[in-house]
Order: C-alpha cells, then structure tokens, then sequence
C-alpha cells in the first residue's frame, strides 16, 4: 500500500468498527505493561507509542504516573476516539496523526513502543522508513518494544497482507544498530475468543 492508501484503509476501519470487535482490542494490555514497568524508566522519560491510536495502553500508563507521553497513529479517527474516551485526561498527552514511514521526528523518546503496526509494512523500503524514523526519534540507550505476528500467526489482518517474523528475522531487522533484550512468543486471544501469536521483541540502541 502507499501512505495515501495506507490512510484511507485505517480511516474506514475506525470509523466503521467499534473498538471492543476490533481482533486486537485489550482493555488491558498487560504484555507491553509488564515489560515498560521491568525497564525502570522514570515517570517523564519520554514515550512513544506508534500506532497507538485508540489502544488502552496509555490510559494505563498515565495512571502509572508516567508523564511525557506521546501517541503516533495514521488514522485521525482511531486518536479523536482516544481523545474522547480519557476526556480531560487526553490533555495530558501528545497526539500525532502520521504515517510512521514519514515520520521527521522533532524530539528524541527513551522508549518507542509498537504493538502491531510493524508488521503491516510488508515492503523493504517501508520497513527501511522505518526503522530511519526509529533511528531519529531515539539516542544510544533508548528502548524499543516491537510486538509483530510470529510466522505461526494470521497471514492477514483487517483485511490486508501482514509480514511475519520469527525470532532470527526480527532480530536481523533490527540489528546492527537494536541490541535484543528479549525476543519471546506471546498469546493473543481475540473479542471473538481466537488466539493470535505475536512476537515480542524488546531492544536496546546501540
């Protein structure tokens, strides 16, 4: 897909489907939650979360107490979502609507969480985008947790291709700049009660 299309897809599935039917819905994400809290990180450590859109993960972590967040998603209606759920809470944080292949950065982030929009990049030079925008919006030391489907995960998700990866490749990807911390298989159960395997891969910049 181009960005333009790339947009436009995601635009018509948020404004089509309540979040709660979505495959990847959780109201708690407890897989991203318990590796940001192992990190340490400060309560104003800046965080990026790319493809957040209308994900429960910063609800949890501004109730964490954590303070510089920001949240990164090509569709304007899956963030105007978020925003109405936290009400006057949403203030506390910073939207973008971007398509993460152009994102230019404007600042550096201690950790660049993704769950997920990784593996929609199905080009080599979409995923080369991004990991140039992964490079500029961090410095040696920043984190990075990238959630992908493993190779034993869905083929297709909200109706378009999806890379897959296994612990070799998303290591590969990544390398030589992202040293894996930890790369580990993890279950995700659908709304309609289906599991999907994801792989988690939790890296440190070199």
């Amino acid at each position: 897909m181009t960005s333009t299309d790339r947009r436009a897809h995601w635009e018509a599935i948020y404004s089509s489907k309540p979040f709660e039917s979505c495959s990847w819905y959780q109201p708690v994400p407890w897989s991203s939650l318990n590796r940001i809290a192992a990190m340490n990180l400060p309560k104003n450590a800046p965080l990026l979360d790319v493809g957040g859109g209308d994900s429960f993960l910063v609800d949890h972590l501004l109730e964490d107490g954590y303070t510089d967040l920001t949240v990164l998603d090509i569709s304007s209606m899956a963030i105007e979502r978020a925003q109405q759920r936290l009400g006057e809470k949403a203030a506390r944080v910073h939207w973008m609507v971007r398509d993460v292949t152009s994102f230019l950065p404007e600042r550096t982030y201690e950790l660049w969480h993704d769950r997920a929009a990784f593996h929609f990049l199905t080009s080599a030079e979409d995923r080369e985008d991004y990991l140039r925008a992964l490079l500029s919006a961090t410095t040696d030391g920043s984190k990075a947790i990238v959630a992908t489907f493993s190779t034993n995960g869905p083929t297709t998700c909200s109706g378009t291709i999806i890379q897959r990866h296994d612990e070799a490749s998303l290591a590969q990807t990544f390398a030589p700049d992202w040293k894996p911390a930890e790369i580990a298989l993890q279950l995700h159960t659908t709304p309609t009660g289906g599991e999907q395997e994801f792989l988690f891969g939790v890296f440190e910049r070199q």
